[in-house]
């Protein structure tokens, strides 16, 4: 056996290796060259078998019979630029005339199986421009953020998808959030996501966290404000409540309304404010909405109607104030009550993790997008952290958070713990981590929390 033989088996050994162990290595060695060679070898073909090619125009056909040559091919998208990315590559293409963004989407699966590669979506980028996304392994099977993220003031990155791309959390374009998911699907690590992507920001972060504080209350360096229970969060939430009628009240006298003064001047809300003005913006968690919503005798009733007004209050009027909310639960049904379907309204970011059934899929995506409610249903249980991302405009993702623990979210937290702002409204709920409670002493709204 000759030394090129013996070196081609190596090579390929290493490929076969790489690719069962470490797709992504094998990806950015060997399978992106064969995957642009693929795409340019195959794509007329592919193109024509997918049903994604015009016939000849009217003129070409004429000057084919004029100089007695054979008549033109059909003719397919052409291609605008193919780049390969980490993850796999990204293909734009320009429409022929006649087609449409729709059949280059509903060929997607076909694409997907003719090119050889794990997944394909696309979408319009303008009017007959169309690029598609495809990727060479499962990228959310080992969730591997890149090192360089576009983030923003209030925009930050809390999982990948599964077209490769980063998906972000912005509260400014998304003011408000719902999480759903059933018992240890992934809740808790996508809101520990969410809390280590703020913390180096300027935000203030409010937590509500009715399990006695287990998920919340080790953050405590980072949070202004915590809740325990829920006659504590009733309280912060009034309090909440205050503050955003004050931060109206700034605005309102700096708007400086008058026919003289530029539009760019007019404040309607804190970001049009100037910034040695500006109050901070507030994010509010709310780790188990259900336990605010349940009630056992007639006093507790009172007291969830008035945490419920509260809530809707702030979603309804909480955006121009600088206040954004992220509320988690298993289950977001009118079965928790009056209110309930008016705050799930105000709620434009929906994820759903792994549910257990096609009711829960469906308080999150019924009414803004139904194909995904199919979609959430079929996470299997041992993916952890795979969920289901939508908004109201009806498109929807597939995602899944990086594994934080909660000792590194703990980290994170006290690294930029003094960045934690003080707002007076919420001094009383500013949670103490000079010690570590008994484990049989009740906490406080001022109770002691792990550093």
């Amino acid at each position: 056996m000759t030394w090129p033989t013996v070196l081609l088996l190596v090579v390929v050994a290493a490929a076969g290796l790489l690719r069962w162990r470490r797709p992504a290595w094998y990806w950015l060695t060997f399978g992106v060259t064969l995957a642009v060679l693929r795409v340019l070898v195959r794509y007329g073909s592919v193109m024509d078998a997918c049903g994604l090619t015009v016939p000849p125009s009217r003129w070409r056909l004429m000057l084919a019979r004029m100089t007695n040559r054979p008549a033109p091919e059909s003719r397919a998208p052409r291609i605008l630029r193919l780049r390969p990315t980490r993850t796999g590559l990204i293909l734009r293409l320009k429409l022929r005339p006649g087609q449409d963004a729709f059949d280059v989407a509903a060929a997607s699966d076909r694409l997907r199986h003719s090119f050889g590669m794990y997944g394909v979506t696309s979408r319009e980028l303008r009017s007959g421009v169309v690029e598609i996304r495809m990727t060479g392994y499962d990228v959310l099977k080992r969730v591997q953020m890149p090192a360089k993220a576009d983030t923003r003031p209030m925009r930050v990155p809390v999982a990948l998808r599964e077209d490769g791309s980063v998906h972000y959390r912005d509260y400014r374009a998304v003011p408000h959030g719902l999480t759903l998911g059933a018992t240890e699907s992934g809740k808790s690590v996508y809101q520990r996501n969410l809390v280590a992507g703020l913390a180096p920001q300027h935000v203030a972060l409010i937590g509500i966290d009715c399990k006695q504080g287990v998920e919340l209350f080790p953050l405590a360096r980072r949070f202004s404000a915590l809740a325990d229970n829920p006659d504590t969060a009733l309280e912060l939430l009034e309090a909440l409540v205050s503050h955003m009628r004050d931060v109206y009240q700034l605005i309102r006298a700096e708007q400086r309304v008058s026919v003289a003064v530029p539009d760019a001047e007019i404040a309607a809300d804190i970001w049009d404010l100037p910034e040695d003005l500006r109050p901070v913006p507030v994010v509010v968690l709310v780790d188990e909405v259900a336990e605010l919503a349940l009630f056992a005798s007639k006093e507790e009733e009172k007291r969830r109607d008035r945490i419920i007004t509260a809530l809707v209050r702030l979603a309804q009027l909480g955006r121009a104030a600088g206040i954004y909310l992220e509320i988690c639960g298993q289950r977001f049904g009118s079965e928790l009550g009056k209110g309930i379907t008016m705050l799930r309204a105000q709620l434009t970011g929906r994820t759903a993790h792994r549910v257990n059934d096609e009711t829960s899929a469906n308080m999150a995506f019924g009414d803004i997008a139904p194909d995904a409610v199919l979609a959430a249903i079929q996470i299997p249980a041992e993916t952890r952290g795979l969920a289901i991302a939508g908004d109201s405009t009806g498109g929807w993702h597939r995602i899944r958070a990086p594994h934080t623990s909660l000792r590194q979210a703990v980290n994170t937290c006290n690294k930029y713990a003094d960045r934690t702002p003080d707002l007076p409204a919420l001094a009383a709920f500013r949670p103490s981590v000079a010690s570590v409670p008994s484990a049989r002493v009740p906490l406080s709204k001022t109770a002691s929390a792990t550093a």
